[in-house]
């Protein structure tokens, strides 16, 4: 079974992370740090952005593609998928300001909130599942035990 919104949105977290990277990698050369930040706060700021963003993003992956295995709504999917994208845009661009904002915040705390919604959508699924969907693993019909 195909899982399209997963999909699209697995890609463009890979696209995110590739310029993440290629943002410290710019700095990297360009100063000749090739271990660690070199003591320079952006190149800091950088790389902790790249590592909160792969700490997250893995877990919003899996929640998104289990819970559209399971039936879960596809528009709500891709409103979450879409909003984390832009979350994850925001937080690092608010990493590099030495000063609190609403870039970096407002980037953290949505990814927060997607996770607690995706976490719940995912544990009432497990439990409540809609009758078309419970005994179903992948569109197979399981049946009952005696």
């Amino acid at each position: 079974m195909l899982l399209p919104v997963t999909l699209t949105i697995a890609a463009a977290t890979a696209v995110l992370a590739l310029w993440l990277a290629l943002r410290i990698s710019r700095i990297r050369v360009y100063d000749k740090v090739m271990m660690g930040d070199g003591d320079q706060p952006l190149l800091t700021a950088r790389m902790r952005a790249h590592a909160n963003f792969v700490e997250n993003a893995p877990f919003v992956l899996i929640l998104m593609a289990l819970i559209e295995l399971a039936g879960g709504s596809a528009t709500a999917l891709w409103i979450i998928g879409a909003v984390f994208i832009l979350a994850r845009i925001a937080h690092p661009l608010g990493m590099e300001r030495p000063v609190p904002n609403p870039l970096r915040a407002g980037g953290a705390l949505v990814t927060w909130v997607l996770l607690a919604v995706l976490a719940g959508w995912a544990l009432t699924l497990a439990y409540t599942g809609s009758e078309s969907h419970q005994g179903r693993v992948i569109g197979v019909a399981i049946p009952p035990a005696a």
